[in-house]
């Protein structure tokens, strides 16, 4: 929950924003300013003031504790303009609540925390659990010093400025060490802990076992991500408890799914007792990896016969493949979230053009794998196999990449051991769209005329169809200098189900800094004005010239013609 503070009518305005935009996330304080931070301080996750910074500083240092508990502040001014991270940065996150609400608010949300200022994450913000000298190596990190990386595990990390050596170090683990000097240990919540318990089974007993599983193997129990176990042990309260001391969900499999996993140590009594001759192990397995610890029994005090069994799995990273598309060009229409994609890709995939358009967005330590034009289906099975690597990858693509980029041939190559992120961009279909008018208002298509890849018999099948059936057509790869009778044969096509004076329009890179546009008609076009960087968009019968701008209507009665 966010706590809101205000004294002002300004403020309780900028307040009132924020609760109209994030109604289950907010509460309003009122009354005396001391009281209501005191309140809130003790009750949410993290507050915003809208007081002067001086006075919120006051009201809060007497408030704190510990920089892992206590809650981020953020403080906006009076006029709105900025939304400052004042407390709990990372920990309470301050630095990301001040950004969003900058975006909401239209403010400049000022952060100061050194890695973010720099484009180098946070040690403690990687969401992995984390010991050792975070504030030496992160300040070895700022300060440009080799840190090296000992990743035992591969994990989809984001970019870290490391090197193969150095008197600091990053160790990425789930073994259980301690850290060194200088040191920081990452813990990867690589392992999955399968457990059977009987009707009854105390949560000390589940934990004990679970803990001392761990212990005697050599593993640390922060890299615990999980507990398993049957469906009918579900709700198995020394099960559940034993989770819940742990911070780790509980994940249940059916009886005949755990049942068809091949174990070492089967067993009749939970065959009979749940329908499985496995629990522990089986429950642990079924995902894959490497079983670090076979089934063991819980030792009883009292000397009665054990009621919990565990088993110990480690299993592999699942690399992260983000296709992202970049938009049509310009930085603003690059959208937030393929931001966030690239500053948290270890590795980025794509044409060198492209990756000129978004260098300077990658965080310090990206690897930039980058090949020329014709290079696609490398591209992709590089992107898929870097993923498979255990890598965060990044592949890019204009656009949409989705839509006459990237997204196919990758999805085509990747299966289900990587995890896979589509983030949409602005198609250049859509921008040309926007600088024209309104071409797109009713039904339409997009079709390159492109026949590199796809036959022109259905190409044109393609352009016939569009004509036959009166739709807005946009053409994409329009015409090259080894392409050049394909745009007016498809215009050909057009013609015959369209008048000459239907509008088209022409626009050459949508939203770059030499975009230029034009209107013209189907007859008034000429094909060799046109070339690759070009998106001509055909009009429909019902498309008209409004002035000056190209616009498609929706059919809507009172959009028709006076009789």
């Amino acid at each position: 929950m966010i706590g809101l503070i205000s004294a002002t009518a300004a403020g309780a305005a900028a307040r009132d924003r924020l609760v109209a935009a994030w109604p289950a996330r907010t509460r309003v304080y009122d009354g005396p300013l001391r009281d209501a931070v005191e309140r809130a301080f003790a009750e949410c996750e993290q507050l915003v003031c809208f007081l002067a910074t001086g006075a919120v500083v006051r009201l809060v240092a007497p408030l704190l504790g510990d920089k892992t508990s206590d809650p981020g502040v953020v403080c906006v001014d009076e006029a709105g303009r900025f939304a400052v991270s004042l407390v709990g940065g990372h920990g309470g996150g301050a630095n990301e609540l001040a950004r969003e609400v900058g975006e909401l608010l239209g403010a400049e949300p000022v952060v100061t925390t050194a890695t973010d200022a720099v484009g180098v994450p946070g040690l403690d913000t990687l969401g992995l659990p984390v010991e050792g000298d975070v504030a030496g190596v992160s300040r070895a990190l700022l300060d440009g010093e080799p840190v090296a990386l000992d990743a035992e595990l591969a994990w989809p990390l984001p970019a870290l400025p490391v090197a193969e050596r150095g008197a600091y170090a990053i160790r990425v683990t789930d073994r259980l060490v301690e850290p060194a000097e200088r040191q920081v240990v990452l813990r990867p919540p690589s392992l999955v802990v399968g457990v059977g318990a009987s009707k009854g089974a105390a949560v000390d007993e589940v934990l004990g076992l679970v803990e001392s599983a761990l212990r005697d193997a050599g593993l640390s129990v922060r890299s615990v991500a999980e507990l398993a176990t049957v469906d009918a042990k579900a709700e198995e309260p020394g099960i559940l408890g034993a989770a819940a001391r742990l911070g780790v969900p509980v994940v249940t499999y059916g009886a005949e799914e755990l049942a068809a996993v091949d174990v070492p140590n089967p067993s009749n009594a939970p065959l009979t007792a749940v329908g499985t001759p496995s629990v522990a192990e089986a429950a642990a397995l079924v995902g894959g990896g490497e079983l670090l610890v076979p089934k063991r029994k819980s030792e009883r005090a009292d000397g009665l016969p054990a009621m919990a069994t565990c088993a110990v799995v480690r299993r592999t990273a699942r690399g992260r493949l983000a296709v992202v598309g970049l938009g049509p060009g310009a930085r603003d229409l690059l959208t937030p979230r393929a931001k966030e994609e690239l500053r948290r890709a270890s590795v980025l995939v794509g044409l060198d053009q492209y990756v000129d358009q978004i260098r300077d967005l990658l965080r310090p330590g990206t690897r930039v794998l980058e090949s020329g034009l014709g290079a696609e289906e490398e591209r992709a099975r590089t992107a898929v196999a870097e993923a498979r690597r255990g890598q965060a990858v990044a592949l890019i693509g204009s656009g949409d990449a989705g839509v006459y980029a990237m997204a196919s041939p990758a999805l085509a190559e990747a299966s289900d051991d990587i995890d896979v992120v589509g983030v949409p961009g602005v198609t250049a279909a859509l921008a040309a769209g926007a600088i024209l008018g309104a071409p797109l208002g009713h039904d339409h298509v997009s079709i390159s005329l492109s026949d590199l890849h796809t036959p022109w018999e259905v190409i044109e099948r393609r352009v016939r169809a569009a004509a036959e059936a009166d739709i807005v057509v946009t053409f994409y790869n329009p015409r090259s200098r080894g392409r050049d009778w394909q745009l007016p044969k498809a215009l050909a096509i057009l013609a015959g189900h369209r008048e000459p004076a239907t509008p088209v329009g022409v626009v050459r890179n949508a939203s770059r800094a030499d975009e230029s546009s034009r209107i013209t008609t189907l007859a008034g076009l000429d094909p060799a004005t046109v070339d690759m960087m070009t998106v001509v968009t055909v009009g429909n019968t019902a498309t008209r010239e409004i002035a000056g701008r190209m616009v498609t209507p929706r059919g809507y009665r009172w959009q028709e013609e006076p009789k």
